[in-house]
């Protein structure tokens, strides 16, 4: 197992190196000129000069990138060139907004659809089926900008219950700070519950038609023993993937919600420095979403081994 995990450990550094030539060339590539930006109304020629020679846009692009990296590898991601704050400070101080936002709405998602998708595969046809069925395609089809703005338009301005958006520190106003949680937590975790729900739906009734689970029941055992002992560990190998992605996922799935509902975390921070061609910090969480998906993978994998003893990595 430690062999397995540090051969994983290896290839996430070419994976890495890959991501980052990536992130670094198509910023570069994109419309824009960052210098212009951060000055302004400035049109000196010699200060715009100055400028490009401060931030080392002067230099090739192969010599920059080698400069970054070089920084990089040592924890150093460079300064930002809007604020001119370090990388990992601004990252720093938005990660734990993003990690708020993003977990609530994984849980409840997972919590959600573990707890509808046992019982609609338990009451295969029925009623309850039916309705999370077409709940499932409903949460499919709707994008997360347009849900987020219906969500807006009937609890914040129809019903008024709840905030259109912003955000409030937990520390500083807990009530606040959940109302405000709600309605992007709902938006983000939409989109994975019906995934998520569907998934766990097929998955148990295949496992559920399996001979052990017919053998089980023919010696007498409860049916709730069956289903919770027996097929639902089974059932969850194939979700177990599904979830890890979406954990690895959570910077992503926040980059729309959070410019949407003004959360101050990564996802913004992205479309912000985007806009405003802020290169180090683009390529910094570029590097950081890579790499918490390259992180949740390999937990997956060691995850399998608990949920299916059978799987071996040995080999």
């Amino acid at each position: 197992m430690t062999a397995y995990v540090v051969r994983r450990l290896l290839l996430m550094i070419p994976v890495a190196l890959l991501v980052s030539v990536i992130s670094f060339t198509l910023i570069r590539l994109s419309p824009g000129d960052p210098v212009l930006v951060f000055a302004g109304e400035e049109r000196d020629p010699a200060a715009i000069a100055h400028l490009r020679q401060e931030l080392g846009l002067d230099q090739p692009l192969p010599v920059q990138y080698v400069y970054w990296l070089g920084r990089a590898v040592q924890g150093d991601f460079g300064r930002s060139i809007r604020t001119r704050q370090p990388v990992l400070q601004s990252i720093a101080e938005r990660i734990p907004n993003t990690l708020e936002l993003g977990l609530t709405a994984l849980t409840l998602s997972v919590v959600i659809a573990l707890v509808v998708g046992t019982i609609s595969a338990v009451r295969r046809n029925s009623l309850f089926d039916y309705l999370a069925t077409g709940f499932t395609l409903a949460g499919v089809s709707f994008p997360g900008f347009f849900l987020a703005i219906i969500l807006i338009l009937t609890f914040a301005l129809a019903l008024r219950i709840l905030p259109p958006g912003g955000f409030v520190s937990f520390h500083d106003d807990p009530t606040g700070n959940l109302k405000r949680l709600i309605l992007p937590a709902i938006t983000i975790a939409t989109g994975s519950l019906a995934v998520n729900l569907r998934q766990i739906r097929s998955s148990l009734l295949d496992v559920l038609s399996q001979d052990y689970i017919r053998t089980a029941r023919a010696k007498g055992l409860d049916n709730r023993v069956v289903l919770w002992r027996h097929a639902l560990k089974n059932a969850l190998i194939p979700v177990v993937t599904l979830i890890g992605l979406q954990v690895g996922a959570v910077i992503e799935g926040a980059l729309i919600t959070e410019t949407i509902f003004f959360w101050p975390g990564v996802g913004r921070l992205a479309v912000d420095s985007i806009g405003g061609r802020d290169y180090p910090v683009v390529q910094a969480i570029v590097l950081l979403s890579a790499l918490s998906f390259m992180a949740s993978t390999l937990f997956v994998d060691l995850l399998y081994g608990w949920l299916d003893p059978r799987i071996s990595r040995a080999g």
